[in-house]
């Protein structure tokens, strides 16, 4: 019985301390001066959100500014680049055509040269049918 008297003991005085607890609280009433302060915090919040506003608009045209600096940017690359390859191509192209050119008259001097030779081993060989020290020089040479 004793532990029963001692658990209800207990229990009323847990039970109890909230309710003292609220009998102490102060109701603090709401004042003139904390409306005035809660409206000058609140003006205050809006001036704060106007300035924050127009900077960032601020900050907004900066970027805006910028970017159409690196697409001007980009647009000259784009050139200074097309430029570029078209002189390459143009280059590569004209090197053709000059080594075209530049090769057919060698060509035809060399087409001479050959023919030109020819005829000289034909007349040699003609000479040395009448001469025989010249046809052992062109044996030696293996010309006949």
């Amino acid at each position: 019985m004793k532990p029963l008297v001692l658990i209800v003991i207990l229990f009323c005085i847990l039970f109890s301390a909230p309710i003292i607890a609220q009998e102490q609280q102060v109701v603090v009433p709401y004042t003139l001066a904390d409306r005035d302060r809660a409206i000058l915090i609140d003006a205050k919040i809006s001036a704060l959100e106007e300035k924050m506003t127009v900077r960032f608009e601020s900050v907004d045209k900066q970027f805006m500014v910028q970017q159409k600096q690196i697409d001007d940017l980009r647009t000259l690359f784009y050139w200074g680049f097309g430029m570029l390859f078209t002189l390459f191509i143009f280059m590569l192209g004209y090197m053709i055509w000059d080594r075209r050119t530049a090769m057919k008259p060698a060509l035809q001097h060399a087409s001479n040269a050959e023919e030109n030779s020819r005829n000289l081993i034909s007349s040699l060989r003609e000479y040395s049918k009448r001469h025989p020290d010249l046809a052992d020089i062109l044996r030696s040479h293996g010309i006949l």
